[in-house]
């Protein structure tokens, strides 16, 4: 008799980190190079720090299950961005080199696609200031 090992379902934490590891490596694929992802302080979390050619751009990746009730760009709210935003320039403090280079603020948006493994993924940016 074999026994197999059952598959433990998606966790939303499990399908974010997916999220953001599919979204660090599409943007790559648009010519973004990763800086750093899941930075951490007190002041908040990154999802994702990339170079854009010479602009440093702070990525916050949403994944939504279904878009009934709006797509992860939806969710996030302004105290969300002011968290961002604190986390962004404790960032900067931390890393001289790049505080002298312009930033922007961008959203990754990312839902189920046709089929399981596959994901929809919408680029914002400048979703906010």
């Amino acid at each position: 008799m074999m026994l197999f090992k059952k598959r433990r379902p998606f966790t939303s934490i499990k399908r974010g980190k997916y999220a953001e590891l599919k979204a660090a490596s599409w943007l790559q694929r648009k010519g973004l190079k990763l800086v750093a992802n899941n930075y951490c302080c007190r002041q908040g979390e990154i999802d994702l720090i990339m170079l854009d050619e010479t602009q440093l751009v702070f990525i916050e990746v949403r994944y939504r299950k279904n878009t009934l009730y709006g797509s992860g760009a939806d969710t996030v709210t302004a105290t969300k961005q002011a968290k961002i935003r604190k986390a962004a320039q404790h960032f900067l403090s931390d890393q001289p080199k790049l505080a002298n280079l312009s930033c922007r603020f961008d959203v990754v948006s990312a839902q189920p696609g046709q089929s399981s493994d596959t994901l929809c993924l919408d680029w914002i940016k400048n979703a906010f200031q």
